[in-house]
């Protein structure tokens, strides 16, 4: 016998130990076996996964704690792939810092709110503070937290070029040198220390799993950023690939995604809403159809992140802010705030001065229209979706952790996606786009105990995923209610 089927059998076999966890009475819905959704029963030690039981539920292990999932659906917990935890939503960075006593309270709820709606795994694809994380992972609850490390951008493009070139150097620390600028990079930065070398270095140093590029050339009153050539970004590919770090480009244009996609990119970071001189077409264009099938032939993973134009749209949605789920998610005294002129402060980024709300949603049909195209197309492709909100994708108020997640699902299902397509996103495939899949995915055997118990199943309708009932990470579990916002927290 094989020491791989001796473990096995030992650990079917074992008898319990303490800090074992029966969940029982629960169907089990795993992406590897959608064709046997069954009832079942899960042992957990500690903090991983022992034994899986498929069929009629067995008896309690002797000293297990028995819990009873009352017919419910079992799910392994729900993976975000791209997040920001170190910006408030409705807040700029200066804001932040001025209420912080508001940023601090939003903070303590942030990892609460992910895992209210079942991610029990986030990635952040722009570590801005190591210090930061790493206080989120001390918390008592929180998601499990992966990133990419500082983003490598080159000098002075997207996303530096937004901040102040008195503080875009020090918030941005890992950049690549670019010669032709020099006159506009400070001296104390020296061009051997800012090689694409010296950047993937940094990132795999600091223990990231991926590495963040961009593909920008901006928008507003920068629209010709620097960006990466061919050569720089063939070179940064395949030195991430050295270093086992998975490639992700940020792109949402014709353009970006086809550079990434000829440069080898394994994740692309956003859906695609601008087609360039081909944004009036009506039909998805003869040269969008032929990168979308490069993106299916090439597996390259793909975040639609819809979310981030209707993130955007909630300025002008009366209802938004009124929406039952954000008193659950949000501290009382930034809902309120959130409420006010000072509050809807970003809307005037969103709306030109004097134009009309109604206007605003009609400009930003075609872009969303656009975007469903492309997701539609790649759906009846069968891509490989990674489910990813970009939360928040910007300083709105649009990108509530947890309730963007929702939003994000209703938004793919609306768009063509299936619901098995939407689970698989949400479970396996970001697991094993991001390399994790040895640990997280899928209700197995030596697999960590990041689980989730919904009232209704997942594969019915895209509604049950606001039916979490219990989350486990790690094996300790969370009742639903424990996990919302209170004044009392």
């Amino acid at each position: 016998m094989k020491f791989a089927q001796i473990l096995i059998s030992l650990l079917i076999s074992a008898p319990a130990c303490a800090g074992q966890t029966w969940i029982t009475n629960v169907k089990l819905v795993s992406p590897e076996k959608l064709d046997r959704i069954e009832s079942g029963s899960v042992l957990i030690e500690n903090e991983r996964i022992v034994r899986v039981e498929r069929g009629a539920s067995g008896k309690t292990p002797a000293g297990a704690t028995r819990v009873d999932g009352k017919g419910y659906y079992l799910t392994p917990g729900l993976i975000d792939s791209h997040v920001h935890l170190y910006a408030v939503p409705g807040m700029s960075f200066e804001q932040s810092e001025h209420m912080k006593s508001m940023a601090d309270a939003y903070f303590a709820q942030m990892p609460r709110s992910y895992l209210y709606y079942g991610y029990t795994t986030v990635i952040d694809l722009a570590a801005g503070s190591r210090e930061f994380i790493d206080r989120v992972k001390a918390m008592p609850l929180h998601p499990d937290i992966y990133d990419c490390g500082a983003p490598l951008v080159i000098a002075n493009g997207y996303p530096s070029a937004f901040i102040a070139p008195q503080k875009r150097y020090q918030m941005f620390t890992n950049f690549i040198y670019d010669p032709a600028q020099k006159d506009n990079i400070p001296p104390e930065y020296q061009p051997q220390d800012y090689t694409p070398a010296k950047g993937v270095a940094r990132v795999k140093a600091d223990h990231a799993i991926c590495l963040k590029t961009h593909y920008e050339r901006g928008f507003g009153s920068q629209r010709n950023l620097p960006v990466m050539s061919p050569e720089m970004y063939g070179e940064v590919r395949r030195l991430a690939r050295q270093a086992g770090l998975v490639m992700v480009t940020h792109g949402n244009s014709l353009e970006s995604q086809t550079f990434a996609v000829n440069g080898g990119v394994e994740v692309l970071a956003h859906g695609m809403w601008h087609w360039g001189a081909r944004n009036n077409s009506k039909e998805l264009p003869e040269e969008v159809r032929q990168l979308l099938d490069k993106v299916v032939e090439k597996n390259i993973g793909y975040q639609p992140t819809m979310q981030v134009l209707y993130g955007l749209r909630a300025y002008v949605d009366p209802d938004y802010l009124n929406s039952p789920a954000l008193p659950k998610l949000l501290p009382p005294a930034m809902l309120a705030w959130l409420k006010t002129p000072e509050g809807n402060w970003f809307k005037q980024e969103v709306a030109e001065e004097g134009e009309t709300d109604e206007a605003v949603r009609q400009g930003m049909e075609a872009p969303l229209r656009r975007q469903r195209q492309v997701v539609a197309y790649l759906a009846s492709k069968n891509a490989n979706f990674l489910f990813a909100t970009d939360t928040p994708s910007s300083p709105t108020y649009g990108n509530i952790p947890g309730l963007n997640g929702y939003l994000e699902m209703q938004n793919l299902r609306n768009a063509g996606l299936s619901l098995e397509q939407i689970f698989k996103a949400a479970t396996i495939n970001n697991a094993r786009s991001f390399h994790l899949d040895q640990d997280l995915g899928t209700i197995e055997a030596g697999k960590v105990a990041n689980l989730v118990l919904m009232k209704e199943s997942p594969l019915a309708d895209v509604r049950a995923y606001d039916t979490v009932d219990t989350v486990w990470v790690r094996g300790k579990p969370a009742a639903r209610a424990s996990l919302a916002a209170s004044r009392d927290r």
